[in-house]
C-alpha cells in the first residue's frame, strides 16, 4: 500500500470513529466498527479492545474476529504481571509486545486460550484517560510469531487515542445518565426515571400493574433532632430494604422522604397488599445510625391501574390520596385507594392551597377572646385565635379551614405568623396600660416536631421588648399524645423555665387526661366546652367538672372554663370553685383594634355591677 493511500485510509478511520462517537452510538458498537476497519486496513491482524472495571478485572468490549467463547473465558480475569498481553499491559501501564505466545512467560496459564485459534503473537497497548487512569487496552493478534510493522504501530497509536476518547465519552454519558435518572444516596432510579416508567407502562398494551407510594415516617423529626447525616443513613437503609423486597427494578426514590414501587403484572388487590406487607415487615429490623438505634417506619398508599385510574396522572393522584389517608388513619401501615378518599382529600388539598395562599398574602390575622374572672368580671387575659381574611373580605374562623391544619407544614406556618403578630399586639396593649396580663397562643404538634418553638417565641417577644411571662402557650392532649413524650416534655420544661405559662387546652377530650397531668405539669387547665355546656342540665357533666376543678386546685393549677354561653353556666361554675372562664357570654373573638374599646366598656360594666354580656366586636 502506498504511503499516501495508507495515510488517507487512516484518516478516514479516525473520522468515521469520531463521527460515531459524536452521534452517541453505543461504545461497543463504536469499538466493533473500529476493529473491523483496522482489520481491513491491516490484513492478517486480529484486533480486540478490552476495558478494566473498578475491581481491576478485564471486561472484553470488542473482538469481532475472535469467537465468543474467548471473550467469555477472559471476562472477569483480574489484571496482573502475567495475565497475557492485555492484563499485563493494563497492570504495568505500558505496552506489552509478545512475539511468541507459546514460550513467553506473560502467557503462562492463558496461552491455551489463543494457540488453538492459530494466534501466536500479541501486542497490547494500554488505553489511558486524560486523568492518567488506565481504562483498557488495544491489542493486535498475529498468526505468525512476529512483531508489529511501522505502519501497524501508526495504526495502534491512532486507535489507542480514539479508544481513549470513546471510553471517556461513554463514561461521561453514563455518569450524566446516572445523575439524571438515579438517586445518588440510595442508588435507586429517581423521579425522572419513575415518570418515564409509569408513562411507558400506561401508554403500552393494556396489562395490569400496581402503584405504591411510600413515605418515611418522622424523617423530619430525625433530621431535626439527630442531624441530617443520621437522616441520610435512615433513607439509605430504607432504600436498600425496598430494593431487596420489591421485585427487581420496580423501586424508585421520587422525593426527599418518598419512594414508589411500580409493579408490573399486578391486577389484583391481594398482590399489591402482599408486596406492601413484605415492605412493612422488612422495616421492623432496627438500624444503627452513628450509635443511635432507629426502627424504620413507612406508610404506604396503593392503587391499581384500571380500577383506580386508567392514565398515569389519575393513578398517581389516587395513590397519593390513599397515602395521605394512611398517614392520617394508619401511620406505619398500608391503605389502598377507594372512591370516597378522592372527595375528602380533594377538599383537604383545596383547603391547604387556600390557606397557603392566604398565608403568602399576609391575610392571616389574630382575633382575641377575653378570659374573665367569674366572681368580679376582671379581665385576666386573652386567647389569640387564628382567622383568615378571604379574597372577598370575609373573615373566617379556624373551623372553616380545619382540614388544612392537619398539614404539619401549614400548621407551622400559621403559628410562625401568629407569634410576631400577637407579640406586637401585646406590646401595644402594655404601652396603653390595658389590664391584660397574658395572651394565649395555640400551638400544634408541628411546632414541637420542628424543635425551635422556644427560640421562635423568644425572638418574637424580644423584638418588641415584651417579657415572656405575658405569654401562655396552649397545647391539647392530642399534641402530647402525638409527639415524642421526651421531646414535648423537654420543650414544656424549657418554656416554663423562661417564665412562659403552659395551658392544657380542651381538657377532657383526649385519653388518660389525669395521667397527662402527672407526666406533663402545666400551669392552667382549660375545661372543654363540651363539659361546660352540660353542667346546667346534666348531673354527670357537673360531677366531672367539679372533680376536675378539685384535682386542679389540689395540684396548684388554675382552671379556665371554655364555652360559657350564659349567666347560669357562669354562676354554676363559680359555685364549683372555678375562677376563670371565657365564651360568647362575655365576648366573641375580636380583632386587635377592637380590644381597647372592649376592655374599657367591660371594665366599667364590671365595676358597677356583676358583669354583663358584651356586644360582639366581630
Amino acid at each position: 500500500m502506498r504511503r499516501h493511500d495508507s495515510v488517507e485510509r487512516l484518516q478516514s478511520l479516525q473520522n468515521a470513529t469520531l463521527e460515531s462517537i459524536a452521534r452517541g452510538e453505543e461504545l461497543a458498537v463504536v469499538m466493533v466498527d473500529l476493529c473491523k476497519r483496522v482489520e481491513a486496513l491491516a490484513p492478517g491482524v486480529v484486533c480486540s479492545v478490552v476495558t478494566v472495571d473498578d475491581d481491576f478485572r478485564l471486561r472484553p468490549l470488542a473482538a469481532p474476529s475472535l469467537p465468543p467463547a474467548y471473550g467469555e473465558a477472559v471476562n472477569g480475569t483480574p489484571i496482573g504481571p502475567r495475565v497475557g498481553s492485555c492484563g499485563t499491559a493494563i497492570y504495568r501501564k505500558s505496552p506489552v509486545e509478545v512475539t511468541d505466545i507459546a514460550t513467553d512467560p506473560h502467557w503462562e496459564g492463558y496461552r491455551e486460550l489463543v494457540l488453538p485459534l492459530g494466534l501466536n503473537a500479541c501486542w497490547s497497548s494500554p488505553i489511558a484517560a486524560r486523568d492518567g487512569r488506565v481504562v483498557g487496552s488495544f491489542a493486535f493478534y498475529y498468526r505468525d510469531p512476529r512483531g508489529a510493522t511501522p505502519f501497524e504501530r501508526r495504526i495502534v497509536a491512532t486507535c489507542v487515542h480514539l479508544c481513549a476518547i470513546a471510553i471517556e465519552h461513554a463514561e461521561v454519558s453514563a455518569r450524566n445518565h446516572r445523575l439524571a435518572y438515579f438517586d445518588t444516596l440510595t442508588g435507586l432510579p429517581n423521579r425522572a426515571r419513575f415518570n418515564e416508567a409509569i408513562a411507558q407502562t400506561t401508554s403500552g398494551p393494556r396489562s395490569g400493574f400496581g402503584l405504591m407510594l411510600i413515605d418515611i415516617d418522622h424523617l423530619k423529626a430525625v433530621n431535626d433532632t439527630m442531624g441530617h447525616a443520621v437522616g441520610d443513613l435512615l433513607i439509605e437503609a430504607i432504600g436498600s430494604r425496598l430494593a431487596e423486597v420489591a421485585p427487581k427494578g420496580t423501586a424508585f426514590r421520587i422525593g426527599g422522604d418518598e419512594f414508589a414501587v411500580l409493579l408490573p403484572d399486578c391486577d389484583k388487590a391481594g398482590q399489591l397488599r402482599s408486596v406492601a406487607s413484605a415492605i412493612l415487615a422488612a422495616m421492623h429490623t432496627p438500624i444503627d445510625c452513628e450509635g443511635t438505634t432507629i426502627v424504620p417506619s413507612v406508610t404506604i398508599g396503593g392503587a391499581i391501574a384500571g380500577e383506580d385510574g386508567a392514565d398515569s396522572v389519575t393513578l398517581r393522584q389516587n395513590a397519593d390520596f390513599a397515602l395521605y389517608h394512611a398517614k392520617e388513619t394508619r401511620r406505619g401501615g398500608y391503605v389502598r385507594f377507594k372512591g370516597g378518599l378522592r372527595t375528602s382529600m380533594t377538599r383537604r388539598i383545596q383547603a391547604i392551597r387556600s390557606v397557603g395562599d392566604a398565608l403568602s398574602g399576609g391575610r392571616l390575622i389574630p382575633y382575641y377572646q377575653p378570659i374573665i374572672r367569674l366572681d368580679n368580671g376582671e379581665i385576666r387575659g386573652m386567647e389569640a385565635l387564628a382567622r383568615l381574611r378571604l379574597d372577598d373580605g370575609r373573615v373566617v374562623a379556624a373551623g372553616e379551614f380545619q382540614d388544612a391544619l392537619l398539614d404539619p407544614k401549614l400548621a407551622y406556618r400559621i403559628s410562625n405568623q401568629m407569634l410576631p403578630a400577637i407579640a406586637t399586639d401585646m406590646a401595644q396593649w402594655l404601652r396603653e396600660g390595658l389590664p391584660i396580663p397574658h395572651v394565649g397562643l395555640n400551638v400544634t404538634s408541628a411546632d414541637f416536631q420542628k424543635g425551635d418553638l422556644v427560640q421562635r417565641i423568644v425572638r418574637a417577644f424580644e423584638r418588641v421588648q415584651v417579657p415572656l411571662e405575658h405569654l401562655v402557650v396552649e397545647i391539647t392532649e392530642q399534641v402530647i399524645m402525638g409527639g415524642r413524650r421526651d421531646g414535648v416534655g423537654r420543650t414544656m420544661e424549657a418554656l416554663r423555665e423562661r417564665g412562659i405559662l403552659v395551658a392544657l387546652d380542651d381538657f377532657g377530650t383526649g385519653f388518660a387526661s389525669l395521667t397527662h397531668l402527672l407526666d406533663f405539669p402545666v400551669d392552667t387547665i382549660k375545661i372543654d366546652k363540651s363539659f361546660v355546656g352540660g353542667i346546667e342540665g346534666g348531673a354527670r357533666s357537673g360531677a366531672i367538672v367539679e372533680a376536675l376543678i378539685g384535682v386542679a386546685s389540689r395540684l396548684g393549677m388554675r382552671i379556665v372554663a371554655e364555652g360559657i354561653e350564659n349567666e347560669g353556666q357562669a354562676r354554676r361554675l363559680a359555685g364549683m370553685g372555678c375562677r376563670l372562664g371565657q365564651g360568647y357570654h362575655y365576648a366573641r373573638p375580636m380583632p386587635a383594634e377592637a380590644v381597647p374599646a372592649f376592655v374599657g366598656s367591660f371594665s366599667r360594666a364590671a365595676s358597677g355591677s356583676r358583669p354583663r354580656p358584651a356586644a360582639s366586636a366581630a
